[in-house]
């Protein structure tokens, strides 16, 4: 399974810190962003993660998420 998300994340390092966190939540998924894009899209690929508590986590740590259609 593979999901898009518009973020609103700046920063290299709010990104690694969130990159590291969703790791540690959905082991075993590839998990990264594109910070150029006017989007600042991240994307998620694995078999285990909820998109909804993914979406928690992110908004949690002070960021919007919201599934790219």
């Amino acid at each position: 399974m593979v999901e898009v998300f518009k973020t609103n994340v700046e920063e290299t390092s709010e990104a690694n810190k969130l990159v590291a966190l969703l790791l540690q939540h959905f082991p075993g998924s590839k998990i990264n962003f594109d910070l150029h894009d006017c989007d600042k899209i991240l994307r998620v690929e694995g078999k285990d993660f909820m998109t909804e508590k993914l979406v928690m986590l992110v908004h949690e740590n002070g960021f919007t998420c919201k599934v790219l259609e």
